[in-house]
């Protein structure tokens, strides 16, 4: 995450006017020396959504912010020195839940019944305190269509240890021709373990139809494959959570057969 401050419109009571005016003061000045080629930040996640749809986005953080406050914040032209706070972690304000799992390092951000307005810049950020002090945050932009560029049925998807499961991304016309690429999300990175364009990795088979998806399959699952993961095509994706769940066996036909005998 690179550091910015965020206006914090809708929080104003946590400092009394004086303060706020002077951290003002200095994050302008800091950003006057950052210069403008600052204001993107790192290359930020390109996400789309189906108007009306919902979409759970995953924001990892540094594991020394755990006791830190996590919010997610908007600013529909993506500014870098204001963005409006639309929820903290662990509430719900709105068409939008924030819920933090430090012992992942992770908050998980839940947006619901999106319409074309909420289309925008986005900020995971966590809050750092001090007046020298600019808040961590990660940049993302959603777009939301009403035939979204990449797609999926369902934002989670779960497997047995051992075991296979098998992802289908869907894309618009535009990206026939794109790479699409299947990556695990974690750190603020997306490492990939599945494209189109290199040979396939013996675990994770990509299958592109050519025309509107292309199948990602997963064999031989193990639990560490747990995560997050973003189906993409060109520079748009769509995260999706695998949950891996253990093999459980159990001796109760023994036991029984040892009583009945």
């Amino acid at each position: 995450m690179e550091i910015m401050k965020i206006k914090k419109e809708e929080t104003s009571q946590l400092f009394d006017k004086p303060t706020v005016s002077l951290k003002k003061c200095i994050i302008f000045f800091l950003w006057l020396i950052a210069g403008p080629e600052r204001t993107s930040g790192s290359a930020s996640r390109e996400l789309t959504v189906q108007t009306g749809g919902s979409v759970i986005i995953p924001c990892y953080y540094d594991r020394k912010y755990t006791e830190h406050k996590k919010y997610w914040c908007f600013h529909a032209k993506s500014s870098y020195f204001y963005c409006s706070i639309l929820a903290y972690a662990n509430e719900t304000k709105g068409k939008v839940s924030v819920m933090d799992h430090p012992d992942q390092s992770f908050f998980t951000v839940t947006m619901r019944d999106l319409q074309n307005e909420d289309t925008g810049s986005y900020w995971c950020a966590v809050e750092i305190g001090g007046i020298f002090q600019m808040d961590e945050k990660e940049q993302l932009h959603l777009t939301v269509q009403s035939a979204p560029d990449v797609s999926m049925v369902s934002s989670s998807v779960s497997g047995h240890e051992d075991g296979n499961v098998s992802v289908q991304c869907f894309y618009s016309s535009g990206y026939q021709n794109k790479l699409k690429q299947w990556c695990r999300y974690k750190d603020q990175s997306c490492y990939p373990v599945g494209r189109t364009d290199t040979s396939q990795n013996s675990s994770v088979q990509i299958s592109d139809d050519g025309r509107s998806s292309f199948t990602v399959l997963m064999t031989g699952l193990r639990l560490s494959d747990s995560g997050w993961y973003f189906c993409s095509a060109g520079d748009r994706q769509i995260p999706v959570q695998l949950t891996v769940t253990a093999v459980v066996t159990t001796d109760k036909f023994d036991k029984n057969w040892l009583v009945a005998n």
